[in-house]
């Protein structure tokens, strides 16, 4: 079952239940799990629903920051609770991590959680609504499951070591415990909804609502508007950018080689913005391939930024592993498209996202591992600006027909109404 426009923005509603997230980052967090949901979570509580959000005492990039254990921003009520913090750059620390988070969470839901209430786990850290639902249940409360990638799949096609074999079986029959016993599943990509509703028990609790972005602050800028394309020295510039997280899910092999390719015309430029479990390995090998001319590597920009950062390029790359996809989607898909601006997708031709892309004609596909095309793309759209414009308005259009803020937070309020 899909829930794209179920109906209308929440109107104010105190009679519906008390609703309490699970997710390991959220508000005044960057991330882009932490971002929708303060979004939703800030909506649902300005609407005059009584919000809670059980969530860590550290930033995504900043494992060692320490906030207040309890706060409340905008009516909704947050419990910070305590967690090892090693980080998110090693398997075991990250681990560790997710442990402590387990147990933290645990506590804080026995204390907090009442009858009737609405408890929407996320799955960061993986498997936390198969950790909830034995409370969740017994408290005869509502589980539902935000489900941004589907683990331990992802993990078995990431070759993590010690999740393969006989612990994955063990871990799939303890998420699909909890798919059964939630009232309602949300995907986040359309192609998610076969790989859940193949579990048993519950192809009629399975949603689709897509992820999103602000797309009313994140609009197209011109170049001679953005003051970044001045503080970067990126004037006169034909900028690839690349905006978010470059985690084991992407690859950058293919912009490597495409880059020895165009190494020798110096209006190209490679603008790469953000963090994650590559980023540095890719900083890394552009210098030890003498490409570092190229390439300007910059840290997450503050939220009120990212119109500017995102519409500093011309272009974006997005990378995503073929094997993965069906088990998650780049949530910096959407951003893209909200600053108007064309994607090249280096993925498979079958995936979602290079389906997305072909449909509404907002970009170009790249096979992985195919840098002579890559650049022979880039420089075709560096000489062609009319193309270039049309395919970041039809990025735009595409957003705003199928994947806007408002049709998101609609569909969310309608499906929490139902329950």
């Amino acid at each position: 079952m899909l829930t794209q426009g179920l109906g209308t923005l929440c109107p104010a509603n105190r009679s519906m239940k008390r609703i309490i997230f699970l997710n390991r980052f959220f508000f005044p967090d960057h991330s882009a799990t932490s971002q929708i949901l303060t979004d939703l979570a800030f909506h649902l509580a300005g609407s005059g629903i009584n919000i809670h959000v059980i969530t860590s005492r550290q930033l995504y990039d900043q494992a060692n920051a320490r906030l207040p254990a309890q706060d409340s921003v905008r009516n909704v009520q947050i419990h910070r609770i305590s967690t090892t913090h090693f980080g998110r750059l090693a398997l075991l620390g990250r681990s560790i991590d997710y442990c402590s988070y387990y147990a933290s969470t645990l506590r804080c839901l026995r204390a907090l959680v009442r009858r009737d209430d609405i408890v929407v786990a996320m799955t960061d850290p993986p498997l936390i609504s198969a950790f909830a639902m034995p409370v969740v249940t017994r408290q005869g409360a509502n589980l539902v499951n935000w489900v941004q990638d589907i683990y331990p799949e992802l993990a078995v096609n990431l070759n993590v070591p010690f999740l393969r074999g006989p612990i994955a079986k063990v871990i799939s029959v303890l998420r699909d415990k909890s798919f059964k016993a939630a009232k309602a599943n949300v995907v986040v990509a359309r192609q998610m909804v076969s790989k859940i509703v193949s579990r048993q028990g519950v192809s009629n609790r399975v949603y689709f609502i897509p992820n999103w972005t602000d797309d009313e602050e994140i609009r197209p800028i011109p170049h001679a508007e953005n003051p970044f394309r001045c503080k970067w020295q990126l004037r006169d510039k034909f900028v690839v950018g690349y905006s978010g997280n470059l985690g084991r899910a992407h690859e950058f092999d293919t912009v490597l080689a495409a880059s020895h390719h165009l190494k020798d015309n110096s209006r190209i430029v490679f603008v790469c913005i953000g963090g994650g479990h590559k980023f540095s390995d890719f900083q890394r090998r552009v210098g030890q391939q003498s490409l570092s001319p190229m390439f300007r590597f910059f840290p997450y920009q503050h939220r009120n930024m990212l119109k500017y950062s995102l519409g500093v390029a011309d272009v974006h790359w997005i990378s995503l592993e073929p094997k993965l996809e069906g088990l998650l989607f780049p949530s910096k898909f959407y951003g893209i498209a909200a600053a108007g601006r064309p994607i090249i997708a280096i993925t498979t031709e079958k995936g979602e996202l290079a389906q997305l892309v072909n449909q509404h004609r907002c970009g170009v596909i790249v096979n992985p591992g195919d840098g002579k095309r890559l650049a022979r793309t880039l420089l075709d759209l560096s000489t062609d600006s009319e193309r270039l414009a049309d395919m970041g308005c039809r990025a735009r259009a595409m957003l705003e027909s199928h994947f806007s803020k408002r049709h998101a937070l609609e569909s969310w309020c309608a499906l929490l109404k139902s329950l």
